[in-house]
């Protein structure tokens, strides 16, 4: 992948507003929290773990059976953000901050919660359809268990990751940095490494997830976001709560300003700044590719006055 043009100290920063993956990983983090919490209190009860499982869990992991999938249809969203062992929960964190954090870095922050989800819930249905209609095939345990965590997700993103950008440099310290590929072909073995002993249809799930992935980023590339419904959808809702901030009206006055047809601003140095400052905003939420030629070279020459 090409260096940018640019230099930048305002990266998306944990602390910012609606940042998609602090959102994943207090979605992930609280869940995990609730479930041991309830465990606890089942324990100091006397009470036997298996009704904690039957009573508890059970309604937050995706079943394989048709039947118990009916009464708790939720759970085919609701078991991609659930970790029971904190062994898993740090290992989806861990891998959610490798990729998501690259996938941010180009994207910007509105593509990787839709990623997520697509993968997720893509990787659920596979499960559900393995485990139902080739039963021969996933049937490697003498129980087929729920279905819970974020493997199918994580997947989506890493692929998606490196489907953008496989040759993005990671510890350029190291003989000139280490290439996302490589990093994904590790993340790949260990994943499939640890599903294999377990039922087929979680690894038929994560290879979905996969290919969901690479399908997001080859049209996206097309100019076809599947992720902008849901962003339209959340924007939305937060017009509903906050009609004091409407993300409408806030829409066309980017539209305006970024296609004009004249420059916006002189070359003024307090003006200057207040520009670089507008197209640092825009590549945090939409991603560097978005910028016109007008704004990468505006860019550039801000890059030279730094250097």
């Amino acid at each position: 992948m090409p260096s940018r043009p640019y230099k930048t100290n305002r990266s998306i920063l944990l602390g910012q507003d609606n940042n998609a993956l602090v959102l994943l990983f207090a979605a992930n983090g609280l869940i995990f929290v609730m479930l041991n919490f309830l465990k606890v209190i089942y324990q100091l009860s006397d009470i036997p773990d298996e009704f904690f499982y039957r009573q508890i869990l059970n309604w937050f992991t995706l079943s394989p059976s048709p039947e118990t999938l009916a009464t708790r249809p939720w759970t085919v969203l609701v078991y991609m953000f659930t970790h029971y062992n904190i062994w898993h929960l740090i290992g989806t964190c861990l891998w959610l901050w490798c990729f998501g954090y690259i996938l941010q870095d180009l994207t910007g922050n509105n593509k990787l919660i839709p990623i997520y989800l697509y993968g997720g819930f893509v990787g659920g249905i596979v499960f559900l359809l393995v485990n139902n209609f080739a039963p021969s095939l996933a049937a490697r345990l003498p129980y087929t268990a729920p279905y819970l965590g974020a493997g199918a997700s994580i997947m989506a993103i890493a692929v998606a990751t490196t489907t953008l950008a496989p040759d993005y440099r990671m510890f350029p310290m190291i003989g000139g940095g280490i290439p996302l590929w490589v990093l994904t072909l590790i993340f790949v073995a260990i994943d499939f490494a640890t599903v294999s002993s377990g039922n087929a249809g979680i690894a038929a799930s994560h290879l979905a997830a996969g290919a969901v992935g690479f399908f997001f980023i080859r049209q996206l590339r097309r100019g076809n976001d599947w992720g902008a419904w849901m962003n339209k959808f959340v924007d939305w809702l937060d017009d509903l709560f906050r009609p004091e901030k409407k993300h409408t009206k806030q829409a066309t006055k980017d539209k305006l300003f970024y296609q004009a047809g004249k420059k916006p601003y002189e070359k003024i140095s307090n003006v200057t700044q207040q520009r670089l400052d507008a197209i640092l905003d825009k590549i945090n939420q939409k991603g560097y590719q978005f910028l016109t030629d007008e704004e990468k070279a505006f860019l550039k020459r801000a890059s030279d006055e730094e250097l």
